[in-house]
């Protein structure tokens, strides 16, 4: 079986493992560098500026730790950036041994499907046609280009430029206060810049629980990022010689030094000869796929973000390994429906199933348990108790339907909840599995406790 894989991101290259480890002889061709945006210019990258900016601020708290510093810590920004770089290079040279170690051949260039088992590529010395008995488009996405916000890389930057700056810049207006936006105003609001945010919906991150949302609004108060502009849409900016002026729809002219722009990004399924194949594409340009991750064009199939489905790395990359069982011969499909997500703010967000403003506007009949951070004797050890964990149960069947975190981890406390999700799991069977003390993870045996009003470390209510 011949398979031929055009992206190597996260969809792209997992499922080229995945299909090697079914004994298919395997081609990726990559017209950038493996693994993609999430780890070239998304998730890995910002996630190491992240961890940085977070520790500075910690090296500010040490004195409440005990720990005395002979001068204040300084944020030296170009060895966070050196540091970014040498972590995303080593991921890079992993993902080419593991193709190595399975047989995976890599081709630098640009593919494009010429039809029925066909594939064209553009490599520098000239083109290459492949033949395939199964193809996986793993295009991925880029920043959405809008005509009020033209990128210059310099004063009004897209989230890939935000992470090739010199220096941290003295002020920044960030456009959209979704995952990417509120992230980049945890990172550079941590190392000193000026933030002031602005955000066409009524709230940050208006995807999450809107509990969670209000937390991280008073948080980033504390911290001083300002996000006063809600319900507020920028209509026109000029760079000058002094800064980004933007002007917003409420009459507001406001002035940083640079312009972060965050609002979307665009699915890349042009020129890659879709039209030519005869593969369907929806009103975004998103190809359109079966739950096997299977086109209109049978042995064509498509992942990740060009789908247009979740836009979340973890998503191509099952996406890509039930693409990869199916192209080899097997029976695969997708299951979105306890997909955990996280935004890694400072504190960090993490949700997988229903909201609570969902269920209701679904008619779904749910209790609500909720624990504060505040509440437990580890997130006073380290110094982190802001947050919270909320749990939604099926009033009926107390099955999980849903849960959100704020708070310290929370990316890494969202799975136990995961599989309740996915496996239909109730409440009182997670109550009643003992939770290791002291950790964070108590939070959610106490929050899943709360639902019936029985969790131990919340004061009877009068």
């Amino acid at each position: 079986m011949r398979v031929v894989i055009l992206g190597a991101g996260p969809g792209g290259y997992v499922a080229a493992i995945k299909a090697a480890q079914l004994g298919a002889q395997v081609t990726v061709v990559e017209a950038g560098e493996v693994g993609g945006v999430c780890l070239n210019r998304g998730c890995i990258p910002t996630k190491s500026l992240a961890a940085s900016a977070e520790l500075f601020m910690k090296a500010k708290e040490l004195p409440k730790f005990g720990i005395d510093l002979n001068a204040e810590p300084v944020a030296n920004f170009p060895a966070m950036m050196e540091r970014k770089n040498k972590i995303v290079d080593t991921q890079v040279k992993g993902i080419k041994g593991l193709f190595k170690s399975w047989g995976v051949n890599l081709v630098e260039g640009r593919g494009r499907l010429m039809g029925p088992g066909k594939v064209e590529v553009l490599k520098k010395e000239g083109p290459e046609v492949m033949e395939a008995d199964r193809v996986i488009i793993c295009t991925g996405s880029r920043p959405a280009q809008i005509p009020t916000f033209p990128f210059d890389g310099k004063n009004i930057l897209s989230s890939d430029n935000a992470l090739n700056m010199d220096g941290v810049p003295e002020s920044m207006i960030i456009v959209g206060a979704g995952v990417i936006g509120c992230e980049f105003g945890s990172i550079f609001g941590a190392l000193g810049t000026d933030i002031t945010m602005v955000e066409m919906m009524d709230r940050a991150v208006a995807t999450e629980d809107m509990e969670v949302s209000e937390l991280l609004e008073r948080e980033f108060k504390k911290r001083k990022i300002k996000l006063v502009h809600k319900n507020t849409k920028i209509e026109k900016v000029e760079v000058r010689d002094d800064g980004v002026h933007a002007f917003t729809s409420t009459g507001l002219e406001l002035k940083a030094q640079k312009m972060l722009v965050s609002i979307g990004r665009s699915l890349n399924s042009e020129n890659i000869g879709l039209e030519e194949a005869g593969v369907r594409k929806g009103k975004r340009g998103e190809i359109i796929v079966d739950d096997r991750m299977e086109t209109n064009v049978p042995g064509v199939y498509a992942v990740g973000d060009v789908t247009g489905k979740m836009l979340l790395a973890h998503v191509a990359s099952r996406q890509g390994i039930v693409a990869a069982i199916n192209a080899c011969g097997g029976s695969a499909v997708m299951d979105y429906s306890a997909v955990p997500a996280a935004v890694f703010t400072v504190p960090e967000i993490a949700s997988v199933g229903i909201r609570e403003f969902q269920a209701q506007k679904a008619g779904i009949e749910v209790k609500v348990g909720r624990f504060q951070y505040r509440a437990l004797g580890k997130a006073h050890a380290i110094g982190e108790i802001a947050g919270f964990i909320k749990v939604l149960a099926d009033a009926g069947t107390d099955r999980v339907l849903g849960a959100h975190i704020i708070g310290a981890h929370a990316s890494d406390l969202i799975h136990e909840l995961a599989v309740a999700v996915r496996h239909g799991i109730t409440v009182r069977q997670l109550a009643e599995t003992i939770h290791t003390h002291p950790t964070l993870g108590e939070g959610v045996l106490e929050a899943c406790e709360a639902v019936h009003g029985e969790a131990i470390h919340i004061p009877k209510e009068k």
